[in-house]
């Protein structure tokens, strides 16, 4: 366990005013592969992210970052090292995607503030990587959806933080773009990536690890053939799903069975 570098141990929270709550006996997360969250809505998903990020306090229990508690730290300090990207982003000014993805780089900036060699080296990566080049110079409101979540991936990437939490990282993408980007982010063999996605045939394709998430707690943690499987999903989703095997790689893949109500 002394490799992790977030390890979540008897976590207990609940919102303000709500009975349900999210209850983690203990959950770690260390560098190399990516690791897929996945449930129904109102499972826990994005809450056990934001505790992750240390974005909420939990009521019981202890979050360790690089095995220190998030208490004291500053949220500068905890951005060089980890990198949170929100389901939703808050409306910003016209800032072109250049510009967006250098604000990634805000943790790491000394003295003056301006960006060295080294972070407009990251920049580049970043853009380049999410296929953001050829639009570095366009502004937020000239994006489509899908682009302005890739824009948002980039300042992630260009953080080049040691743990990575993103929040439907795919959204609004279109099935390449999707692919591309969960290509991307499980490549990594020095950091962590947690992906949250409602989309539990990509985590399977592409995550080395899944979460079950139901009701405020784990139902399963392994690889995704000991994850995706039928009577898991029943008891999540529901039982018309239907579990078949990806024809190339062989990973599980999720189908529904009832696609229209039956004739009378």
């Amino acid at each position: 366990m002394n490799d992790l570098l977030l390890d979540m141990q008897g976590i207990a929270f609940r919102h303000e005013g709500s009975s349900w709550t999210l209850a983690i006996r203990q959950l770690g997360f260390a560098p190399g592969g990516m690791t897929g969250i996945v449930g129904p809505n109102g499972s826990g998903k994005s809450t056990l992210l934001r505790l992750a990020a240390g974005l909420l306090q939990p009521r019981d229990g202890r979050i360790l970052f690089e095995g220190k508690p998030f208490d004291g730290m500053s949220r500068r300090r905890i951005a060089a090292s980890l990198g949170f990207l929100p389901q939703e982003t808050p409306p910003m000014f016209d800032y072109t995607v250049e510009e967006i993805c250098r604000m990634g780089r805000y943790p790491h900036l000394r003295g003056w503030g301006v960006l060295t060699a080294e972070d407009a080296r990251a920049v580049k990566a970043a853009l380049d990587a999410t296929d953001m080049t050829a639009l570095r110079h366009r502004p937020l409101s000239r994006l489509s959806g899908g682009e302005r979540r890739r824009a948002m991936i980039a300042s992630v990437l260009a953080q080049e933080p040691r743990l990575m939490l993103l929040d439907e990282p795919t959204g609004a993408l279109d099935i390449h773009h999707a692919a591309a980007v969960m290509r991307l982010l499980a490549g990594f063999d020095d950091i962590a990536v947690v992906v949250v996605t409602h989309d539990i045939n990509l985590a399977s394709l592409f995550c080395e690890r899944m979460l079950l998430l139901r009701d405020g707690g784990v139902m399963a943690d392994g690889p995704p053939d000991a994850v995706v499987v039928p009577d898991l999903l029943h008891t999540a989703y529901g039982e018309n799903l239907l579990v078949q095997k990806h024809p190339a790689t062989g990973r599980p893949l999720v189908l529904p069975t009832a696609c229209r109500k039956k004739a009378r």
